[in-house]
């Protein structure tokens, strides 16, 4: 009878995943991930790259339709990323990732689950306040330049951009399993300035296609899910 039961809750929990995706969504969630992987066979990308790529876009979609099971493929991108990192000597973004989004991922699935509605199965999303946001704005900005002189210490390939988008992603983080409207904002910055660093390693020769790819679809979502998260807070 156990068994049962929880076999029950496991179909009931991918049901509502699955609920509240309207056509435009799930069009193009198939359409980027036919994308991804056809400039993978095409260009005959990094298979680690492409794994992570799809990993990371399926944690950037189910994030952005507020669903906890985003946070099993943000593990699993993460680790990938972190191996992508290490090997193109970016690490303060390899630190990041093994340090703190991994972590913070764990952490995030037990504060979302605090915090979902019973119908859907959808975080409630939250706005900061003036104090918060001018708190962190005061403590990221020197931060960034710390980070920075310790990357050009260590040798890092590309100091100013691992630093900015390292520190920046410490706080989207944060205010990712807030459940914070910000989290875009911030977002939007890191993929922006991480499409243009990878680009970057890809014209001096690294095969890494699809990375760059889904950072400028990241990119493009941060843009999308920061107006329907602001649409459903204003209604």
């Amino acid at each position: 009878m156990k068994s049962k039961m929880n076999l029950s809750d496991i179909k009931h929990f991918v049901k509502l995943e699955f609920s509240g995706w309207n056509k435009l969504e799930l069009f193009w969630f198939c359409f980027i991930l036919v994308i991804v992987f056809f400039n993978a066979l095409i260009l005959h990308d990094s298979p680690i790259a492409v794994v992570y790529a799809i990993c990371g876009l399926l944690y950037t979609i189910i994030a952005g339709k507020g669903k906890i099971s985003c946070y099993f493929f943000g593990l699993i991108s993460s680790v990938l990323y972190s191996y992508l990192s290490l090997k193109n000597a970016l690490y303060g973004n390899l630190y990041l990732n093994l340090f703190y989004y991994i972590p913070m991922q764990i952490l995030g699935i037990f504060q979302w689950k605090k915090h979902l509605k019973k119908t859907t199965n959808e975080i409630y999303k939250t706005k900061l306040s003036s104090k918060e946001t001018i708190l962190l704005t005061l403590i990221t900005i020197p931060a960034c330049i710390a980070v920075i002189f310790l990357l050009i210490y260590f040798n890092d390939n590309n100091p100013l951009f691992d630093g900015i988008t390292t520190v920046l992603s410490l706080l989207a983080m944060y205010l990712t399993v807030k459940r914070a409207i910000e989290q875009w904002t911030v977002w939007i910055i890191v993929n922006g300035l991480t499409f243009i660093m990878w680009l970057n390693i890809a014209l001096n020769g690294s095969k890494i296609y699809s990375t760059i790819l889904v950072w400028f679809i990241y990119l493009l979502l941060g843009i999308y899910f920061y107006n329907q998260w602001k649409k459903e807070l204003t209604d």
